[in-house]
This record gives structure tokens, C-alpha cells and sequence, in this order.
């Protein structure tokens, strides 16, 4: 096991690598956040043993994007891995496409008339231990959900908010842009970017360039502080292709093709094999 001090230095170097290109402006927003949430959340995601359902599934062109399914598989597997009961939360596009390899929940899109009581009958079902969203819109502070292009969204969106709401776990947040569920904790830096902000408050935000690398610098931290490679068996390639045959979407370019917000499996790979590096584990090989 490692001391407090070098997880610390550990965590602040992922939380350093997640921002490097600054692609949104999440480098610019990191001052609001507290150093060190990479291992705060990693020591949740590690103490659990009961269920964890993890929200994901940002609504593109009425199926579902890249970003977020990749990173809520990663964390999905390494939580089976840890002895917790991992659940995937998301609407009826993405549950049919993964529901036979993953357990899935599937929760109405929108607001429609029903749902608070929808999402009371599946936490009680659940009790859930600890949520994580990633990559899921949250309300901006008029109550509507909106993309980066500032379009309103409300009615095709999972509102996993509603699970916060009814719910008193704790709740950890992935984001990349600033109009996800969490961002509100950031809220103060956010009026700098040229977004409708999300005003959902979490118990620990972790930001990153791509939201899957949110998810990616998690399993990176929490290999760390268990001496356990979770990375190993990460094909970041293999996890897109699975989703685009399935009918993802880049969320940037509204292709479906082996990309996540507009970067190649790749540049995927390459930030494994720098977390790797941050961890002191051997690198991936072969193709992105």
C-alpha cells in the first residue's frame, strides 16, 4: 500500500494529466476544485461493496454518444473486479445495445408524468451504496438541459438529477464541458466558457479533457491505492468499436466512427499508457 503523501502527489499528477489539452476550458476551471479528487473518489468507488449505479448516455441524434459509455464500462468492470455490484443506469437506446452484456437499468427520457415515482421504485429496489454520472447533462440554473451548442435538450435526455434528488448516497460526477451533472460545484469558474452551465452540485467532481478519461484517470488512481492493475485488460479501441456497432455517436462530429469528441482511439491509448506511466505499470501495446 502506498502512503497519503505519494497518492496525493499521484492524484494531483492524473488530475493534471485528465486537463493537459484543455480542450473545454476544464484546465481553466481546475483552481475551484480541491486537490486531490481523483483519490477522494477512487477511496469511495474502493470501500464499496454493495450496488453502484452509474448513470450515462448523453442523447446525439436519437442514440447515444461515445463519451460516457466508454468510462461507465471501465468503471463498471473494475467495480465487479472490487466486490461491489455495478448497475449501468441509461435510457432504451443504450440499454438495448448493452444490455446483454452489462446489467442495465432503463430509465424513461425526459420529464414525462411518472418519473420521480419511476426512480423512488429503482432506488428502493437497489439502495444503492454510492451513484456516479458521467457525461449526463444536468439542469442549467432555468431548469432545462442543454448540449455545448447551447441546444435545449430536455425532452430526449436521461434527467439522472431526479436519482440525486430522491437519493441521499453520495454522488460523483464526470464532466468535460461544463453542462454536466456535478458542474455546479464549479460553478464560479464556469461563467468563463461559452456554455449553458449545469447548477447540480456532486460530492466529488473529476474533470477531464473526455469524460471517458475521467472514468480511465479513476481506474488509474484506484489501481494505485490498491497495488491492482485495472488498466491491464483496457483495449480502448476494442470498447469503441463494440460501442459504435452498436450505434454510437461522436458527440463532435455526429459520425459514428471509432472516435471519442473528435480524437481517434489513439489518443485514448496514448493517455492510458500515461497513466500507466503516472502509476508505475508496464504500457499497452499494439493498435489505438
Amino acid at each position: 500500500m502506498n502512503d497519503i503523501r505519494r497518492e496525493l502527489a499521484v492524484s494531483k499528477s492524473i488530475e493534471n494529466l485528465l486537463v493537459a489539452r484543455n480542450l473545454r476550458g476544464m484546465q481553466s476551471v481546475q483552481s475551484s476544485l480541491k486537490p486531490g479528487y481523483c483519490l477522494r473518489a477512487a477511496r469511495r468507488l474502493l470501500s464499496c461493496s454493495g450496488r453502484v449505479l452509474i448513470g450515462t448516455g448523453f442523447p446525439v441524434l436519437d442514440t447515444f454518444e461515445s463519451d460516457g459509455p466508454a468510462g461507465a464500462i471501465a468503471l463498471y468492470r473494475v467495480l465487479e473486479q472490487t466486490g461491489a455490484e455495478p448497475i449501468l443506469v441509461c435510457g432504451d437506446v443504450l440499454a438495448n445495445a448493452i444490455g446483454g452484456d452489462y446489467c442495465v437499468e432503463r430509465v424513461s427520457l425526459g420529464r414525462p408524468t411518472g418519473l420521480s415515482q419511476q426512480v423512488a421504485d429503482l432506488l428502493a429496489y437497489c439502495q444503492p451504496e454510492l451513484m456516479v454520472s458521467i457525461e449526463l447533462p444536468g439542469p442549467a440554473a432555468d431548469g432545462h438541459y442543454y448540449n455545448m451548442r447551447g441546444e435545449d435538450i430536455s425532452s430526449g435526455t436521461l434527467c439522472f438529477d431526479v436519482f440525486l434528488e430522491l437519493s441521499n448516497c453520495p454522488v460523483i460526477a464526470l464532466g468535460d464541458g461544463g453542462n454536466e451533472i456535478g458542474m455546479g460545484n464549479v460553478l464560479d469558474k464556469l461563467s468563463e466558457l461559452a456554455i449553458i452551465p449545469s447548477v447540480t452540485t456532486c460530492d466529488e467532481l473529476v474533470i477531464a479533457d473526455v469524460s471517458n478519461w475521467a472514468a480511465l484517470g479513476l481506474v488509474a488512481m484506484m489501481s494505485y491505492c490498491a497495488g491492482e492493475d485495472y488498466l491491464t485488460d483496457w483495449d480502448n479501441r476494442a470498447i469503441l468499436e463494440y460501442l459504435a456497432c452498436r450505434g454510437s455517436i461522436d458527440g463532435v462530429t455526429l459520425d459514428n466512427t471509432l472516435t471519442e469528441d473528435g480524437l481517434p482511439s489513439e489518443t485514448g491509448k496514448a493517455l492510458v499508457n500515461a497513466l500507466r506511466d503516472l502509476i508505475g505499470v508496464s504500457r499497452v501495446e499494439g493498435p489505438g
